[in-house]
């Protein structure tokens, strides 16, 4: 172990995230820095380099742009309003009323565009407006929306999940989108509950009863939406395309939708186009920066060193594994999960499995729930400044109402750690 290039890349890599440098590029750069401090600089700024581009070279990685694309379209194609619609059906009349409705219409959303960030502003900008009417605290409405947005980052199909796949060596992407489900299910059910007790706390009022009519035309309304669901996982399950062919079928499936709905024009189509390869090229950047960067942490032996240090805490496999989730927690609240999960999953997967005996579909899922709560928290919380400015309030403002939110988020977290069956009976039932 060289101590003087762990430090190198450390300081570096921090140093330059605190003077505001993009993720990517402070990861490349304190890669360089480290490899510059041996011997054979040159031979290992080349490999460096090789490592970079051989981390783009993945089948796997064509899901994000196309599942980016299919995101953005629905997005924008009046997607969000008929779920909302769908919502209101389902769940309107529950205690915490229009709450519980933004929760479900997010879980939705989230599931169909694979985006906290596309489902915090889409369904934000809608409800925000009428919970606001309702007589909602607005401070309440925007941590409802935030939390809940967060939902849709382990409901399949989602990008993250592709990268974990990447970053752990080949996990089934079937079988991380299928184990997503019930863990994602269930931190919407305990958002739901949460905010049903400060609903009913502060007297919001719930929704009015839908007559049977008007709750089947706004249901055959939200079918063509929700069948991108049955499309896309459906035909991965039935063996008719894998994983990422089902990314293009789902870019497909959202521009027919969206020109039926009369929501999305050409002349819009370029932007849309655009921006999907914006954040595509983000992505990719950050993925052939943390390919090198873990074959630098392998170099320098950086998972061998936190896997002693962990054991010499304490060999007890609760102990490490609440340990690994306080790390993760910590790191979510500086880092964003794509960076956060190509960095750390080459450190802790291997202790994970070996030392605790955990599926690497399990540690997966746990993994994405434990930074979805970093989404959220400041410093760096995307979700959160997002939320805040749909909502119109300061981000002090939204933390007290997100607190009772993020105990729940947690809870969630540590029963999908100990309780395994949650994460993996899904994927079993359907021989995953």
């Amino acid at each position: 172990m060289d101590i003087v290039g762990i430090l190198i890349l450390v300081v570096s890599f921090f140093l330059l995230l605190a003077l505001g440098v993009p993720v990517a590029y402070g990861i490349g750069v304190a890669g360089v820095l480290t490899m510059l401090a041996h011997i054979d600089s040159l031979p290992a700024l080349t490999t460096y380099a090789l490592r970079m581009a051989s981390g783009l070279d993945s089948f796997s990685l064509l899901a994000i742009p196309f599942f980016v694309l299919a995101g953005n379209i629905m997005n924008s194609g009046g997607i969000a309003l008929r779920l909302i619609d769908f919502a209101k059906v389902l769940v309107g009349r529950l205690p915490g009323g229009l709450a519980v409705v933004n929760i479900m219409a997010n879980m939705l959303f989230g599931a169909i565009s694979g985006s906290a960030a596309a489902a915090a502003s889409a369904i934000g900008s809608v409800m925000t407006p009428e919970m606001r009417k309702a007589g909602y605290d607005p401070r309440f409405s925007a941590a409802v929306n935030i939390a809940s947005s967060t939902t849709g980052m382990t409901i399949p199909p989602s990008n993250i999940m592709i990268v974990y796949s990447l970053a752990s060596g080949g996990v089934s992407v079937s079988s991380l989108f299928m184990a997503g489900y019930l863990p994602g299910i269930l931190t919407g059910v305990a958002l739901m509950l949460v905010a049903a007790l400060f609903a009913a706390r502060k007297g919001y009022p719930v929704g009015e009863a839908v007559p049977l009519g008007e709750a089947a035309r706004k249901f055959l309304r939200a079918v063509p939406s929700l069948m991108l669901l049955v499309v896309v996982i459906g035909g991965i399950l039935k063996g008719w395309f894998t994983a990422t062919e089902a990314s293009a079928v789902a870019v497909l499936y959202a521009l027919v939708l969206a020109f039926i709905y009369k929501e999305l024009t050409w002349r819009k189509l370029p932007g849309i186009l655009l921006q999907s390869a914006k954040t595509t090229a983000v992505v990719l950047l950050l993925v052939a920066t943390c390919t090198g960067l873990s074959w630098i942490m392998s170099y320098e032996n950086i998972p061998q060193t936190v896997s002693a240090a962990l054991l010499s805490v304490s060999d007890n496999p609760f102990v490490i594994l609440i340990l690994i989730n306080l790390i993760l927690l910590f790191v979510g609240m500086f880092m964003d999960m794509t960076p956060a999960v190509l960095i750390f999953t080459p450190i802790f997967l291997p202790i994970a499995t070996a030392q605790l005996g955990m599926d690497p579909v399990h540690f997966g899922i746990m993994m994405v729930l434990n930074l979805c709560v970093g989404l959220c928290t400041p410093p760096v919380g995307s979700v959160l400044f997002i939320g805040c400015s749909v909502a119109g309030v300061r981000i002090d403002e939204a933390i007290r109402p997100l607190l009772p939110m993020f105990v729940a988020m947690v809870v969630v977290l540590f029963l999908v750690a100990f309780i395994p069956e949650i994460s993996l009976l899904v994927p079993r039932l359907f021989g995953l």
